[in-house]
């Protein structure tokens, strides 16, 4: 084998397309039937997004199609999505057409203002004996 004859490493066959951002917004799913009769909407809780893709939660999947739209709340697009996987009450979805960067940073940016992800870091404890001022000579920290 030359040189350069197979482009792929291990390493690129688990490489996602696009980037992932974790957020944490709710959304909604439409489905609508064969008889294009009045949609039927489902909750669901938006786990992560990207550019191709999400997935998010669902309290049941009974009666869920492969094929549907998400409508994100606080956003006005519907996006088109087909179903990758399923499991239990988590679902991947792929998109039937990327949506642009500025839809998903918007998404993004939402949730981050809202406070929807928990970026902060944790606030760190007292962690000595009451009534014992800290650093002082004989102080006791546990």
């Amino acid at each position: 084998m030359s040189i350069g004859a197979d482009q792929r490493s291990s390493a690129g066959l688990y490489e996602r397309k696009w980037e992932r951002f974790a957020v944490n917004r709710q959304g909604m799913l439409m489905t609508v039937g064969f008889d294009l009769a009045a949609p039927k909407m489902r909750s669901c809780k938006l786990v992560d997004i990207s550019q191709g893709g999400a997935s998010f939660t669902v309290t049941t999947t009974i009666g869920l199609p492969l094929h549907y739209y998400l409508s994100i709340v606080g956003v006005t697009s519907r996006i088109g999505c087909a179903e990758v996987y399923r499991n239990d009450n988590r679902i991947g979805v792929q998109f039937i057409k990327e949506i642009d960067e500025e839809l998903l940073h918007t998404i993004v940016r939402s949730d981050y203002f809202t406070g929807g992800v928990n970026t902060k870091p944790k606030k760190e404890e007292r962690r000595y004996v009451a009534g014992v001022e800290r650093g002082g000579v004989g102080s006791a920290v546990i």
